[in-house]
């Protein structure tokens, strides 16, 4: 069910009070940006926040360029092809999928949103203390929610492009920032995340009126994610606390239809710790930042779909999920392989490029989530599910079983694991002991379509092995080596640094 409370303060990026920004990646919008001894209210503080949070509206049409993050993940997995209408239908996705990205043809869509999210989450925290007429309360929480977002937005930078500028200033022309390494990235993402999962300082669960706001479980679920990418064992302990904090909790818990928890009639339901908030509205072809709506629904539907049941649409024939991705789901019963996938009979819809018969489900479009009038294909209300409450289950199974960590505060990893098949079984899963295979096993079957598998391959060393390939039936020919994890700087941001103070060092082996 949409939420329109929070949608309200966005609104506001649209009075005068913020603008949209669509300059240089490093620029701070001039109406974002204080005037000299202009008083900061709790209004003005606030709509500096929910600037803040519009980026995590646009990755879909980033910058004008087809960049969703869940995508520029499962393209680079074994989950799915990138379709589309052939090869050169977003060429530099089919590059992307076959990790032949240059630095000319790299995601410079992410790029752009995600560092003018950091920048607006910068302009919070350099207003912060000096808002006049705000409780402490309210001062400290929009504090935590720009460390959080902060965070979240280096996160994907980090993790896309490992050694990259960052700055925690306004910067002046020529927007400038110094280089730091991956590893140096990775500590101030936890010096963010110190601030923001401090206890006290945000609500375990973002409720009523502050539904769509970030919480302290989705500043600790954003935590697990970067120490285990990182392989920072020195904090293993410490995560496995804090996911075991969420599940006794009591505030979360497995929403019991597995295929429903993208209706839209789930949005912000039991499981979601943290998502978007889309409204089908706004986004225009002309101007990418603005608007509400996603195109990722248009993007990875069937062409011509024609759903019988008369709940899904038809899109543009992009990612369509391999047939090994499919087949993963080999116990009968488990309501996880159509709550992700979608087969599709031959006749139903118009075959494209590496076509298999398989879509993904979890966003598909679906009739009713994008009404006229605007440009549509743009403009779909569905919500990204950014941190959900199976992940709490899995980290914290596989902390245990996988890394050998303790239990913490009662939680009994097996009873978690067969709670979490219980679910996708609807009713009683078939027992299954959680080996590091099987766990990784839950993993795929659980977060399918979500933009996860690419890199718990990555984090677990099985990305070589795994992720090479030929299969001229496929078009595609792929040879995965370590240091491709990371992409190439964009060329256009090397060519800006160039001659400045802080040029900017290509990733290594990239060309």
């Amino acid at each position: 069910m949409k939420k329109y409370t929070f949608l309200l303060m966005i609104i506001l990026a649209g009075s005068g009070l913020i603008s949209s920004c669509g300059d240089d990646f490093l620029t701070s919008s001039s109406t974002q940006k204080r005037a000299s001894g202009e008083t900061v209210t709790e209004t003005v503080l606030v709509s500096f926040l929910t600037s803040a949070y519009q980026p995590l509206l646009f990755d879909s049409y980033a910058n004008n360029n087809y960049n969703s993050i869940v995508l520029m993940s499962d393209f680079r997995s074994d989950d799915m092809y990138k379709g589309g209408g052939s090869a050169d239908d977003q060429l530099t996705l089919y590059q992307l999928s076959q990790y032949t990205t240059s630095p000319t043809t790299s995601l410079i869509g992410l790029w752009t949103i995600y560092y003018s999210g950091l920048a607006r989450c910068n302009n919070v925290l350099m207003n912060v203390d000096a808002a006049e007429g705000i409780s402490s309360e309210k001062r400290e929480q929009c504090r935590a929610e720009a460390h959080f977002l902060r965070a979240y937005y280096t996160h994907l930078l980090w993790k896309l492009f490992g050694n990259i500028p960052y700055f925690t200033e306004h910067l002046e022309e020529p927007f400038i920032a110094p280089q730091y390494s991956a590893d140096e990235i990775y500590g101030f993402i936890i010096e963010d995340l110190a601030v923001a999962g401090a206890e006290g300082k945000m609500p375990l669960r973002a409720t009523g009126a502050d539904i769509g706001r970030a919480s302290r479980a989705a500043a600790l679920m954003l935590k697990a994610r970067v120490v285990l990418y990182q392989k920072d064992q020195s904090r293993y302990d410490e995560i496995t606390n804090d996911m075991a904090t969420i599940i006794q909790s009591g505030v979360y818990d497995l929403f019991p239809d597995f295929a429903a928890i993208w209706d839209d009639e789930n949005e912000f339901c039991i499981e979601s710790i943290f998502e978007t908030n889309q409204m089908p509205e706004g986004k225009t072809w002309s101007a990418a930042w603005q608007g509400y709506g996603t195109n990722l629904p248009a993007f990875i539907s069937p062409d011509g779909l024609q759903d019988p049941a008369g709940v899904f649409k038809g899109g543009w024939g992009f990612s369509p999920v391999r047939t090994a991705a499919y087949a993963i789901y080999s116990e009968q019963g488990d309501t996880r392989r159509d709550g992700s996938i979608n087969a599709w009979p031959d006749g139903s819809y118009a075959p494209r490029f590496q076509n298999t018969g398989f879509f993904a489900r979890k966003y598909a479009a679906r009739i009713g989530y994008n009404p006229p009038p605007g440009d549509q294909d743009l403009n779909y209300a569905n919500n990204l599910r950014i941190f959900r409450y199976a992940e709490t289950l899995l980290n914290y199974i596989e902390l245990v079983k996988m890394h050998g960590q303790s239990e913490k505060q009662g939680v009994s990893a097996d009873q978690m694991f067969t709670r979490l098949r219980n679910r996708a079984f609807a009713g009683t899963a078939p027992a299954l002991t959680p080996t590091a295979d099987n766990i990784k096993l839950e993993r795929r079957r659980e977060f399918l379509g979500e933009g996860m598998r690419f890199w718990d391959l990555i984090r677990w060393g099985d990305a070589e092995r795994l992720l090479s390939e030929n299969d001229p039936a496929y078009n595609t020919n792929r040879t995965f080596v370590a240091w491709k994890k990371y992409l190439p700087i964009p060329q256009s941001e090397i060519d800006k640094a160039k001659g400045t103070a802080h040029e900017l060092t290509q990733n290594p082996n990239w060309q």
